[in-house]
């Protein structure tokens, strides 16, 4: 089947670069009109390219040598050699293809491993099986996904296709991780055993009392990330919730239950999966939608979560790294927006349910990431925005009569197949965060704190409460107690007591790291 590429200089309204001609995914969607967005479309030079590649404003740009010719299967070899696997892309392509054609491309090279590759995509993805007896026995076998370019489950090997499935997913849910630098390097570094270092380090009673302030910061800053300050019960409530993150199996019935504990008050809020469209955004004078995030529609999204969970149960005991799992679970969760309301608070839940159940956070213990996302609000909208403002283009919906959305086209597969490496790297540097700054930190802080609070304690008798307070103020005024404080608060106490606190409480906290670095979102 011959591609009829158009002469447009514009590729999904961005400027094709001069003197190239589509190729890959962009030249299959371009010609077949899929709907679906291309993150980094490919282009082969008329001319040669230094280097046989570059990139350019979000281009790839191969050499002349790379024109692979103009027939479907030409850019489909091309798009599975060359370029991301992209699941949403293979789908949609399928779909558009009579099956003779794939019969005929995989009959051409029945033991090479692009044509397994591609035939194993097209009945899993479809799931439709094309007219082809087994491949036989004796050919090596091909893996799915290239293991030193993407993050894979262990494989399951595909009789017929002789090809090896380990993708991180099934058919009705499957992200991607590729491999790259910053991921690698974070992976290296062996977080999880630093943080058991740390705790390790420090009394078990300093332990608990700093697990429970980032407990609390963590749940504080999950509100606030959607605008909300929550009263303190509920923040403990939530609190205790995301404490016991792991200890269930990650169901719908678990899902439900996080969900009543969020809402708290289910009158005017539908607990569990939605029955009615979902929508981020703003709206007009008339009060109409106008989104830049729609959820899956309601209809979707059992066979979604289903395809969630069985995602988690398959990347769980695979050994796959927990952050990454924890990535593609959470976000897979938001991206489809499965509740009515309280979506992005589970999400961040979700991240310490993958955490906790992989035993990569200490027990008793849990990373503030949401404290870490709300200092780092702008890549975190960025991230998510990333995603899913692209996906809108594909989305067809009408505004209902309760000013609501109600999405009229077929969506589900914008929310099962995604690149989830950006947000793992996202989720990676947060992680990153909590681990090499916040939790020793705390435990410094705290470690000092104790130790400013017992030389007080030496030197003049007062209440616990009032020495913590006269800590607090000392630091807060770089190491003196302001004139206005002495004489209101501490009027007891002489000037050369004074004098000998502030001295106690600076020598304490020299050096302590959260006055010596500026940011903790300095930490890359």
């Amino acid at each position: 089947m011959e591609l009829e590429l158009s002469v447009a200089n514009y590729f999904q309204e961005e400027p094709i670069p001069d003197d190239t001609v589509l190729v890959g995914y962009a030249a299959l969607t371009s010609a077949l009109k899929l709907e679906v967005p291309i993150r980094n479309p490919a282009c082969v030079s008329k001319k040669f390219v230094r280097g046989s590649q570059r990139t350019e404003k979000g281009w790839r740009i191969f050499d002349k040598r790379y024109q692979p010719g103009d027939d479907f299967t030409d850019h489909l070899g091309f798009a599975l050699r060359h370029e991301n696997i992209d699941l949403l892309a293979l789908k949609r392509a399928f779909e558009k293809i009579p099956p003779k054609e794939m019969v005929d491309f995989i009959l051409e090279t029945p033991t090479g491993i692009a044509a397994r590759r591609a035939w194993f995509f097209f009945e899993i993805l479809t799931g439709n099986q094309l007219e082809l007896e087994d491949a036989a026995s004796n050919i090596a076998a091909a893996d799915a996904l290239d293991p030193d370019k993407y993050f894979t489950s262990p494989a399951k090997l595909s009789k017929r296709h002789r090809v090896r499935d380990n993708l991180l997913g099934t058919e009705t849910f499957c992200p991607i991780i590729r491999k790259t630098q910053k991921l690698r390097d974070y992976v290296s570094r062996d977080l999880a055993n630093q943080a058991g270092e740390t705790v390790a380090g420090a009394s078990a009673h300093l332990v608990t009392r700093a697990a429970s302030f980032m407990l609390l910061a963590d749940s504080r800053a999950s509100f606030e990330i959607e605008g909300e300050r929550a009263p303190r019960k509920r923040l403990e409530r939530w609190g205790h919730a995301v404490m016991e993150a792991g200890k269930r199996p990650l169901n719908q019935t678990e899902i439900y239950r996080l969900h009543q504990i969020l809402i708290g008050d289910d009158r005017f809020t539908e607990i569990g999966y939605r029955t009615m469209g979902v929508f981020l955004g703003a709206r007009d004078h008339n009060q109409d939608p106008f989104p830049e995030f729609i959820g899956a529609r309601s209809e979707d999204i059992p066979n979604l979560m289903t395809g969630l969970t069985a995602c988690n149960n398959r990347m769980r005991p695979s050994g796959l790294d927990p952050v990454l799992q924890a990535a593609a679970i959470a976000f897979g969760f938001v991206y489809i927006h499965p509740l009515a309301d309280g979506n992005g608070r589970l999400h961040r839940c979700l991240v310490h349910h993958v955490l906790a159940e992989r035993k990569f956070t200490p027990v008793g213990m849990l990373f503030p990431v949401s404290s870490v996302m709300l200092d780092r609000i702008d890549d975190y909208r960025t991230t998510l925005r990333s995603h899913s403002l692209p996906l809108l283009d594909f989305i067809q919906w009408r505004p209902t009569p309760e000013k609501n959305v109600e999405v009229i086209n077929d969506t589900s597969d914008l929310y099962r197949y995604f690149d989830c490496t950006n947000e793992a790297e996202f989720l990676y540097a947060c992680v990153r965060q909590t681990i090499e700054y916040d939790l020793p930190k705390e435990i410094d802080f705290l470690e000092r704190q104790d130790r400013a609070l017992q030389e007080i304690m030496n030197t003049v008798e007062m209440p616990d409460q009032l020495a913590l307070n006269l800590i607090r103020f000392i630091r807060q005024n770089e190491g003196e107690l302001g004139k206005k404080r002495h004489r209101n608060s501490f009027s007891k106490l002489s000037a050369a007591e004074v004098k000998e606190i502030e001295s106690i409480v600076r020598d304490a906290f020299d050096g302590y790291i959260g006055d010596t670095m500026t940011s903790r979102s300095d930490i890359p």
